[in-house]
């Protein structure tokens, strides 16, 4: 069984979101670190504000794909002092690799879910 209208038509906006946050590789490789941690939160910011528009299955996949990207909250793109840093960290080119590539992976499911064919 697919999602309902509703929840077809949320995903299709998480899709297009995603889509626009996270690009290509070669696209998202080109940005300044600054620049690709902003996107990558920007994921954060889309699933967070689909999360609260939706429940059952669809809140508890949502949900899972925040768990795995919640990393990226204590990454910074720019050196700090230990005692200003509140205990986050620079990544490293292929952690922000392997972030872009799980929000891919993300946007492929997302695709897949709302091509279901919608309950009769």
């Amino acid at each position: 069984m697919g999602p309902d209208p509703l929840e077809r038509s949320l995903f299709l906006q998480v899709e297009a979101d995603l889509r626009e946050a996270i690009g290509p590789p070669e696209t998202q490789e080109a940005l300044a670190p600054i620049d690709r941690l902003e996107r990558l939160r920007e994921t954060l910011a889309v699933l967070a504000v689909s999360l609260a528009r939706t429940h059952g299955h669809l809140a508890w996949f949502l949900s899972g794909a925040l768990t795995v990207l919640e990393p990226v909250l204590r990454w910074r793109a720019l050196p700090a002092e230990n005692r200003h840093s509140f205990g986050t960290t620079i990544p490293s080119p292929k952690q922000y690799t392997e972030a872009e590539d799980a929000v891919r992976r993300l946007q492929d499911a997302v695709t897949g879910i709302t091509n279901v064919a919608p309950p009769q």
